[in-house]
């Protein structure tokens, strides 16, 4: 049998497939006390109305917290809501004992700001669409 590479159809069928395939994959390597410690993150921060105006998603994987995505809406940003969902990620992760946390952002995004959050970068691509992606990392303990 001669496989072939596809683009396009049953894109999510594809997807769960690829990410349960890895997942089942890296678990033969890490140690037993990590395995079945994953949880997905979402913290909103909303309005008296209950509208959202930014938040937080990411994920608990095995000793970290990966933060996926930071957003504020423009009229809510430099009023420190972007520290308390920071803060609150933070308190989740030393609730699930997590050793650190990490994340990724684009130049013209805020890399200060994570800086003075007490991330490190730990590395960098330059000309990442005309802007340097910065990879940072804080250590929990």
């Amino acid at each position: 049998m001669e496989l072939r590479i596809e683009h396009g159809p049953d894109t999510s069928r594809v997807k769960a497939y690829i990410e349960n395939g890895l997942i089942a994959f890296n678990l033969q390597h890490f140690p037993d006390e990590l395995k079945g410690r994953y949880q997905e993150i979402q913290l909103s921060l909303r309005d008296g109305d209950g509208l959202v105006h930014g938040g937080l998603t990411g994920e608990i994987c095995w000793n970290w917290l990966e933060v996926e995505y930071l957003y504020v809406d423009e009229a809510y940003r430099k009023l420190g809501y972007g520290m308390k969902l920071l803060q609150e990620a933070e308190r989740l992760a030393r609730e699930n004992q997590c050793d650190f946390i990490k994340l990724d952002t684009l130049s013209f995004q805020a890399p200060d700001f994570y800086v003075k959050q007490g991330f490190e970068v730990y590395g960098t691509i330059l000309n990442a669409g005309g802007h340097t992606h910065y990879y940072l990392k804080k250590n929990l303990c």
